[in-house]
C-alpha cells in the first residue's frame, strides 16, 4: 500500500499507540473525583496539558483546552468567542473562502446569530491577499478568522502579519493550524495569536481529540456546559486521549525540520516528472506551500475515476477534504482559486508522509501514465 493521503490522517505512532494502550489499562480513573486514583490521574491529564503549552510556546497551561476533534476546537473558537464577546457592539467577522469546512460551518452558525461575514476571496494561486485582509480589518470587525495552511493545496497563508493586524485593532485572532502543525513552525510566542486550533490524528496521534489554544486574555464561551477545562468544555476529559496528542504533537515537532528537508525534494520530483511527462498543472504555484502537498490538476480527466484506479493499484489519495468526500460538489477551495467545476473535478491531492520514498514517487508517477488516458475518456463520455 503506498498511502499519499496525510493530510487527512496520519497512521498512529507506534509510541502514540503503546501509550494508549497503557493508560487505558492503568490509569482509569476520573480525573474530577478527589480520592487517590483521581489525583493521579489530574496530575497527568495536568502533564499533558503542560507539554502541550511548552510546544506551542503558550504562556500558562491553562490556556490549553482538550476537545474532541480539531473541528470542534475550530468551533469552540469561532462560536465560543462571539457568545462570550459580551456587550462591544462589534458585529463584524472576517475569513477567507479557502477555510476548512468545520470552519465555514462555525461561520455560517455566527451569521445566524446575527454576525456579518465576511469572506475574501484567495488570489489564484490560493494565497490571501494581506492588503485585502487588512482593509477589511475596520473598527466593526470583532473576530478574524484565517487558516495557516490550506489541507487541499497546502498553501501557507500569512497568518503572523494577520495576526499583528489584529491586535493592533483590537480584533481577536484564530487559526486553523491542523494542516501546519508538524510541517511548519507553529509557536504562539512570536505571533499575536488569540486562539489555535489543532488535531492529533494528522500528527500520528488517534482520532477523536484535538487541542485549543485559548490565549488567557480572550473569553470563549464553553459549547458543551461544564466545568471541566475550566469551564470552556464539559464532559470528563479522557487521560488517554490528552496524553496521546501531547505524544503526537510532540514527535511532530521533534521531527518537523528533518521531515520537511526528506519530504519536500521527493514532492517536488513527483511535481516534475508528472507535469514534464503527464502535462499536469500543479494548483497552489508558486505560492509558498507546505512540504509533503501537492494539488495536482490533470486537464480533462475526471479526479475521482482517477482516485479509484489508484486505489484498485493500492495507491491512497483523495480529490479534497476527507470531510467533504462523497459530495459530488467541485471543491470550494479551487473554486474559489478560480477554477471552473471542470478543471475542479480534475484535480487529485497527493500528501506525502514521512516515509515516502523515491520508490513510490515512480510507482505513483508510472500507475497515472497507465491510468489517465482511461479516466479522460471517462471524462468525455
Amino acid at each position: 500500500m503506498i498511502y499519499w493521503d496525510a493530510n487527512a490522517g496520519a497512521p498512529l505512532l507506534p509510541s502514540v499507540r503503546e501509550r494508549l494502550c497503557a493508560t487505558l489499562s492503568d490509569a482509569w480513573g476520573n480525573p474530577g473525583a478527589v480520592h487517590a486514583i483521581g489525583r493521579r490521574a489530574r496530575a497527568r491529564l495536568d502533564l499533558a496539558r503542560s507539554q502541550v503549552a511548552e510546544l506551542l510556546k503558550a504562556s500558562s497551561p491553562r490556556e490549553i483546552v482538550f476537545t474532541g476533534s480539531g473541528s470542534e476546537a475550530a468551533a469552540l473558537a469561532v462560536i465560543g468567542t462571539w457568545l462570550a464577546r459580551g456587550a462591544t457592539p462589534r458585529r463584524k467577522v472576517v475569513s477567507t473562502l479557502v477555510e476548512h469546512p468545520s470552519v465555514l460551518g462555525a461561520l455560517q452558525r455566527l451569521e445566524e446569530l446575527g454576525a456579518e461575514v465576511v469572506l475574501l476571496p484567495p488570489t489564484s494561486a490560493g494565497a490571501v491577499d494581506l492588503a485585502a485582509v487588512t482593509s477589511a480589518l475596520d473598527e466593526d470587525v470583532f473576530l478574524c478568522s484565517v487558516m495557516w495552511a490550506n489541507n487541499e493545496t497546502g498553501v501557507v497563508q500569512p497568518v503572523e502579519a494577520i495576526a499583528a493586524h489584529c491586535r493592533e485593532r483590537g480584533i481577536v485572532f484564530h487559526t486553523d493550524a491542523v494542516q501546519a502543525a508538524g510541517k511548519l513552525a507553529v509557536r504562539v510566542d512570536t505571533a499575536p495569536i488569540d486562539l489555535l486550533s489543532l488535531s492529533a490524528h494528522k500528527l500520528g496521534g488517534p482520532p477523536g481529540v484535538g487541542v485549543l489554544y485559548d490565549r488567557r486574555e480572550i473569553q470563549v464561551a464553553a459549547l458543551i456546559p461544564g466545568h471541566q477545562e475550566n469551564g470552556r468544555r464539559g464532559g470528563t476529559p479522557s487521560l488517554a486521549l490528552a496524553e496521546a496528542a501531547a505524544l503526537a504533537l510532540a514527535h511532530a515537532e521533534a521531527h518537523r525540520e528533518e521531515y520537511a528537508q526528506r519530504v519536500e525534494p521527493l514532492r517536488d520530483l513527483f511535481e516534475a516528472e508528472t507535469t514534464r511527462r503527464l502535462g499536469a498543472q500543479v494548483n497552489g504555484a508558486p505560492a509558498q506551500r507546505l512540504p509533503n502537498t501537492s494539488n495536482l490538476r490533470f486537464p480533462g480527466i475526471d479526479g475521482e475515476a482517477l482516485l479509484i484506479a489508484l486505489d484498485l493499484e493500492g495507491i491512497a489519495v483523495s480529490t479534497g477534504a476527507a470531510c467533504a468526500s462523497g459530495s459530488l460538489s467541485p471543491s470550494h477551495v479551487l473554486v474559489a482559486m478560480g477554477l471552473g467545476p471542470a478543471d475542479a473535478a480534475a484535480s487529485v491531492r497527493f500528501s506525502l508522509g514521512p516515509d515516502t520514498t523515491r520508490d513510490e514517487v515512480s510507482a505513483v508517477v508510472a500507475a497515472l501514465g497507465r491510468h489517465l488516458e482511461a479516466c479522460r475518456t471517462g471524462s468525455r463520455n
